[in-house]
């Protein structure tokens, strides 16, 4: 964070172009030199006019508003928005991080400018006063120093104005922020940013760094030999980070993470400056990697947001091998879309495709995207569990008026509420495409009304034309309830931590079509079908012979077997079936264990084993004591008669 004895230096680099804005900074160890890297400063000596310019434009949309009783400073009419033109990226970057500056320093600049009897100034318009404000930041950041006029610099009449009515007053202006400091007891300026700011910052400059690499023009092993000959030891995970280490993420193999310290330090080396070693935030390369997964051999991808050129760049390279087409909307000028695929042929990034339209512009049917089958939709959210919230919002072009929430540490209702009906209108626009089997859904957000509920309400809507084959909640590649059915455990979180940023990420697919055949296939698999598929066989197998048996018996007897007029039983034979009618009592039947035999013969057939033994045993009894059967037959009629 800036101070009284700091430049300001901003940490990003123009990846495009191969620009930074970085001072010149060497890389070192206790080895000695193992790198450097001259490049470009801004900030030190000030800026063009023309930063100054649409950094006030921006600050005065962004500002705090005072009530009445604490108003130090009169900012002019603040209705509508400025119309702020940049340069190229840098400049655009530049300007918002001076804003942003201002922002967090206004409550101390006011009172330095009321202070010292800078303001009010009759020779200052109220129109001016923003101006006013962000050139005092920069000022007091240079230590009142002069500012360097640049080459070629377009001189703007106000700025001039501003900067030398600033530097008439800069003895004075010094012993303001002397007395301000003493006053409110504050070792450094840094007292006087807001707490919120303060600890998001915190987080921020703790929070470690992940770079992923493009495999276009380099392989993992030669990253790792790269490091390992600067001076960079590979870890397990970020607790054994110390100072020169860095580590493989645990999540995406392809990314490495690294001490926020060699930030700076990194972004200067040649890895860095070739495009091979890219820096972005986790979130990104999570969503990417998800929407990989789920691509088959031939199939393309629809980006519906243009977001960080990195971010696709990413996809890109996680294709590299396949037919694959990745299709991104948004691209709304030929100037944007040359500059786009210029940075895209540096990287070695070849089958992406630009689209003018929005993606909620896109017709369902629309035959450039025949082929596609998966949507990666990162819509525009609050980014308040991002690691670094401003860069990210910078870095994708988002909206510039999130910044005044991330000023705030919350999101309003309002805008909170309009955000979540964007997104859900995105995300039923991707449900109507037909021949798309899959979509990614991914934020930054921590908060449910843009997570959870969105996809809730997008699943319980019914958009989809193909009724037959509804979305459902899968678990994401990087689940660890890849068998849960609970669909608050189907969604991917990573909460903001001291080591990693948030993320949520939620994957949607079609429900498959599936034939009976496939159905019993994966009932039998999961043991669903036991005692049941198995017993079928035997029975149509042995069913037939029962009744084959049957009728040759009934075929061989001409007569009416003696069971119908049973001999009379000797005293021995009396007492042997009394004994198997209690073996038959307490006998347990094969089919229905819990019913004795006796009971149960009513509803099952005997099994053609027993009938075999007992039709043979009858017939031999039949022919042993034919005599006997006959004269027992002829008394049983003798006494019959009246």
């Amino acid at each position: 964070m800036p101070d009284s004895e700091s430049n300001l230096e901003s940490s990003h680099v123009d990846v495009i172009n191969g620009t930074s804005v970085l001072s010149e900074t060497k890389i070192s160890d206790e080895k000695g030199s193992v790198g450097k890297r001259a490049v470009p400063q801004i900030g030190k000596d000030g800026y063009p006019d023309s930063i100054y310019i649409n950094a006030a434009k921006i600050f005065q949309g962004l500002r705090t508003e005072k009530s009445s009783g604490k108003i130090l400073l009169r900012y002019g009419d603040a209705s509508g928005s400025p119309t702020v033109a940049f340069k190229d990226e840098q400049s655009r970057r530049v300007s918002y991080e001076l804003a942003f500056k201002t922002l967090k320093y206004q409550d101390l600049l006011e009172e330095m400018l009321v202070e010292s009897k800078v303001y009010p100034s009759y020779s200052i318009a109220d129109e001016l006063t923003s101006l006013l404000v962000v050139m005092l930041c920069d000022l007091q950041d240079r230590k009142f120093q002069n500012r360097k006029i640049f080459a070629e610099e377009e001189i703007v009449a106000e700025v001039q104005e501003v900067g030398n009515y600033l530097y008439s007053y800069e003895t004075k202006l010094a012993a303001a922020l002397a007395r301000c400091r003493i006053k409110h007891d504050a070792l450094s300026i840094e007292y006087f940013v807001p707490e919120t700011i303060s600890k998001q910052e915190q987080r921020t400059s703790a929070l470690p760094i992940c770079f992923w690499i493009n495999t276009f023009k380099i392989s993992l092993e030669d990253v790792i030999k790269d490091l390992e000959m600067k001076g960079f030891t590979k870890v397990e995970s970020v607790p054994d980070f110390d100072h020169y280490t860095y580590a493989v993420d645990q999540h995406c193999r392809d990314v490495l993470v690294f001490p926020s310290s060699l930030k700076e330090e990194l972004l200067n080396l040649d890895l860095s400056a070739d495009c091979k070693l890219l820096l972005q935030d986790k979130s990104r390369s999570l969503a990417v990697h998800s929407a990989r997964a789920l691509l088959t051999e031939g199939a393309d991808i629809i980006m519906a947001h243009l977001g960080s050129h990195l971010t696709i760049a990413h996809m890109s390279v996680l294709t590299n091998g396949s037919s694959s087409s990745i299709f991104v909307c948004g691209v709304k000028s030929s100037a944007k879309e040359e500059e786009l695929m210029n940075s895209f042929s540096h990287m070695g990034c070849t089958n992406i495709c630009l689209l003018h339209e929005d993606f909620t512009e896109l017709r369902p049917t629309d035959p450039r995207l025949e082929k596609a089958t998966v949507i990666l939709l990162i819509p525009q959210c609050s980014e308040l569990g991002a690691g670094n919230p401003m860069e990210l919002i910078l870095s994708e072009h988002g909206d510039a008026d999130l910044l005044q929430d991330l000023f705030q540490g919350f999101v309003s209702e309002d805008k909170l509420r309009i955000l979540a009906e964007r997104q859900l209108n995105e995300l039923l626009h991707a449900l109507k495409f037909n021949k798309v089997q899959a979509i990614v859904y991914c934020t930054c957000s921590v908060y449910p009304e843009e997570n959870e509920l969105v996809v809730k309400k997008a699943l319980e809507s019914g958009v989809e034309r193909d009724k037959a084959r509804r979305y459902r909640l899968i678990p994401s590649i990087f689940s660890t309830c890849s068998d849960s059915e609970s669909s608050t455990e189907m969604f991917f979180k990573i909460e903001p931590s001291q080591i990693s940023s948030g993320c949520f990420l939620a994957v949607l697919e079609r429900e498959k079509k599936v034939s009976a055949k496939d159905i019993l296939a994966s009932a039998a698999a999961k043991a669903l079908l036991d005692g049941i598929v198995e017993e079928k066989p035997k029975e149509e197998v042995k069913k037939p012979k029962v009744k084959q048996r049957r009728r040759k018996a009934a075929a061989g007897d001409s007569k009416p077997k003696a069971a119908k007029l049973p001999p009379r039983p000797t005293a021995a034979k009396v007492k042997a079936p009394k004994a198997a009618h209690k073996i038959q009592e307490t006998h347990v039947c094969p089919i229905c264990p819990k019913s004795p035999a006796s009971k149960v013969q009513k509803n099952h057939a005997d099994s053609p084993k027993e009938k075999t033994v007992q039709e043979r045993k009858a017939a031999s009894d039949t022919a042993q004591e034919t005599g006997q059967g006959k004269k027992a037959a002829s008394n049983t009629q003798q006494k019959n008669v009246p």
